[in-house]
């Protein structure tokens, strides 16, 4: 089985092809520049790295968040055309899954924490199991960074550009008990994407495609200000 997973829930950007246990190619771009504008290219380079085309894919997997709202719509609207175009099977993947997945030999806690803004993370709580399994104590959520860090007891593996954010924090809190993954690995890797998908989809979890929406933890600012009867102008 070959898998495209993509990922665009925050600045960086990729696209892996997967096929059993190999990554065939991977790109991933970190820029200013919208994902809009560059989703499809690197798509293409990725594929063209792997001597493949879209038809050679047989599913999608793709980032449904929690992470950049514009980001994450662009990438699933763009992973569900494909699917549609080809009539192959696709799924979503967490990003928190995808930051904490890359951590298999560690065997303690995992922290992925990504920059919600406005004073939150999003973020979740796992522990390595055994045979590449890991058991999610916690699920997404959005939290205050102090209130959250108060209920870790044990050593814990902080990931996600959040935990550089508050990188401070976090070492003030749980002075010992805190350790950080290396900078290059705090962003997702979209082959993760594609590894944590292929195991979905050969457990049988395979997304409605007209149904697979990003999963935004919070409400936008549109969304809140739609509520209080307000324009709902730009989605950040």
């Amino acid at each position: 089985m070959k898998v495209l997973g993509v990922d665009t829930s925050g600045q960086t950007g990729g696209v892996a092809i997967l096929e059993r246990n190999t990554v065939l190619a991977e790109v991933a771009v970190t820029s200013a520049q919208t994902h809009a504008k560059r989703i499809m290219l690197t798509v293409d380079t990725t594929l063209g790295m792997a001597g493949l085309t879209i038809a050679d894919c047989d599913a999608f997997a793709v980032t449904t968040g929690p992470g950049s709202f514009t980001g994450l719509r662009i990438g699933i609207s763009t992973v569900k055309g494909l699917a549609f175009a080809t009539n192959k099977p696709v799924t979503g993947v967490s990003t928190l899954d995808a930051l904490a997945y890359q951590f298999p030999l560690f065997s303690h806690l995992i922290c992925p924490v990504l920059d919600a803004r406005k004073g939150q993370i999003y973020t979740a709580l796992y522990e390595y199991a055994s045979s590449m399994k890991w058991e999610r104590l916690i699920g997404d959520c959005a939290a205050e960074p102090r209130q959250w860090l108060k209920q870790i007891q044990r050593p814990c593996l902080f990931v996600g550009d959040g935990a550089f954010v508050y990188g401070e924090l976090i070492r003030e809190t749980l002075r010992s008990l805190a350790c950080f993954a290396p900078p290059y690995l705090n962003t997702v890797r979209a082959s993760v994407v594609a590894s944590i998908g292929m195991k979905q989809i050969l457990n049988g979890q395979v997304a409605d495609v007209g149904r697979l929406v990003p999963h935004y933890i919070r409400k936008s600012d549109a969304e809140i200000k739609l509520g209080r009867g307000g324009y709902p102008g730009a989605i950040s």
